[in-house]
């Protein structure tokens, strides 16, 4: 295995250093004073009818200090985007507005489905700048896991996770929860993907039974993704750096869905201005415009960061570890192990290749697994097949033993030098992660 000495733990001072490269251009003076003004609007419009108290919870969070982390920002602004696409949606507009009574109706609608769309194409941008990112972010930490079963593993393990955050998702839609609820439900499930993700660094948790499979990850990239997300860890310094810009555009889009809350519900009792909507206009234009800027600049930095650095330098190559058995298996002979499994869906895995000979041939040998019932009678799980090397592993429905098998007999001349890893996985289950505080 390469040696990780010189390696330097990530750090935020480490971190400062590299940000100075990339130092983010202002947002317009107009963003701040945009929002204020939209929300001195409403504020005016209260004069027409009493805000209710949806109206007075919106307004006291338009008037509020924005959360302090990143991505709890971007999960708000494309709550409210959501927000102002149900508030724009033709079937829900001012019976005026869908009758396009007049000419200035007619105008006011013109310039509303402008807006839809540009909170249409923004809303797919973050998605889809979300969904790499947090790709980005799984996939460059199993860059630095052993390229094995224990890889595969942590993988299906995230896989069965994602699976269930959706189904939950889905039964809460269902059941006719509405967008803060479903956006809350999101947020609850980012902070348990935080959990996971430090569960991992320390091999806690969901990952408890996965401990001794770690061994071979430089301990740098394990400190890492443990205190990555801390208070005053790295990410703390894109936070101070970046923050500030992303706040600002939070409370836009706060301001404009305030201001479009509040217009559209007193629609037949006094119509927007021409003045009023020249504002709304210039508003989302700035929001939906610096808001592509920053997700653009802010995904840059962050895939170019330096805790993104090759596997070579950080040292995963598995296969030089010592973890790993040789045997020779003589021409003729088989080669078995027997794992024995106490729950079912348990993992049996596996990770083995043959030493080629000098000879410019190719060799290969005989792989199968077959269950043992307590009674001794044997079921085939994996069939017979002939591997120059192989990698894989299944869920155990039974409990019981396993028997592995590599097969020389067919081979009269050549003998195999064989090296492999084996294991039985006890069972992954997920703990219930407790309620954090945003």
């Amino acid at each position: 295995m390469a040696t990780t000495e010189g390696l330097v733990p990530i750090t935020r001072a480490y971190l400062a250093r590299y940000y100075d490269k990339y130092p983010l251009a202002p947002l317009p003076d107009a963003a701040a004073d945009l929002a204020q003004r939209l929300r001195a609007l409403s504020a005016d419009l209260a004069a027409v009818a009493p805000i209710t108290p949806d109206e007075e919870l919106l307004e006291r969070e338009a008037a509020g200090i924005p959360a302090h982390k990143i991505d709890e920002n971007l999960w708000k602004n494309r709550e409210q985007m959501e927000e102002i696409l149900f508030l724009l949606n033709k079937s829900r507009r001012p019976i005026e507005l869908q009758q396009k009574s007049s000419p200035e109706d007619a105008e006011i609608v013109s310039i509303l489905d402008d807006i839809e769309t540009k909170f249409k194409d923004m809303l797919k941008k973050l998605e889809q700048f979300q969904l790499k990112n947090a790709d980005n972010v799984f996939n460059t930490v199993m860059t630095y896991m052993p390229q094995d079963f224990r890889g595969t593993l942590i993988r299906q393990q995230r896989e069965r996770s994602e699976r269930n955050k959706q189904a939950e998702v889905d039964a809460l839609v269902s059941s006719g929860g509405s967008i803060r609820d479903r956006y809350a439900l999101l947020w609850k499930q980012q902070m348990e993907r935080r959990v996971q993700l430090a569960q991992l660094g320390s091999a806690t948790g969901v990952y408890k039974t996965l401990v001794r499979y770690l061994v071979g990850v430089p301990q740098v990239l394990l400190d890492f993704i443990r205190q990555i997300n801390d208070d005053n860890g790295p990410m703390e310094e894109q936070r101070e750096r970046y923050g500030p810009a992303l706040y600002t555009l939070t409370k836009l889009v706060l301001a404009i869905r305030l201001y479009l809350h509040v217009s559209l519900a007193r629609y037949g009792q006094r119509k927007i201005g021409k003045d009023d909507i020249a504002v709304l206009q210039q508003a989302v234009f700035i929001y939906t415009e610096e808001c592509e800027k920053f997700t653009k600049f802010i995904g840059e930095v962050f895939v170019n960061a330096p805790f993104f650095i090759s596997a070579e330098d950080a040292g995963a190559d598995a296969r030089k570890s010592d973890e790993y058995k040789e045997t020779i298996i003589p021409a003729g002979k088989t080669h078995e192990v027997i794992l024995s499994v106490e729950a079912v869906n348990s993992y049996i895995a596996w990770d083995f290749s043959l030493q080629q000979g000098a000879l410019n041939m190719m060799l290969d040998i005989g792989f199968h697994v077959e269950y043992i019932s307590p009674s001794g009678e044997k079921t085939l799980i994996l069939p017979y097949r002939r591997y120059e090397a192989d990698q894989g592993n299944f869920c155990t429905v039974s409990a019981g033993s396993y028997r592995l098998v590599w097969d020389n007999s067919y081979s009269s001349f050549f003998k195999k030098s064989l090296r492999y890893k084996v294991d039985a996985v006890p069972p992954v289950v997920e703990p219930a992660v407790p309620a954090v505080e945003p």
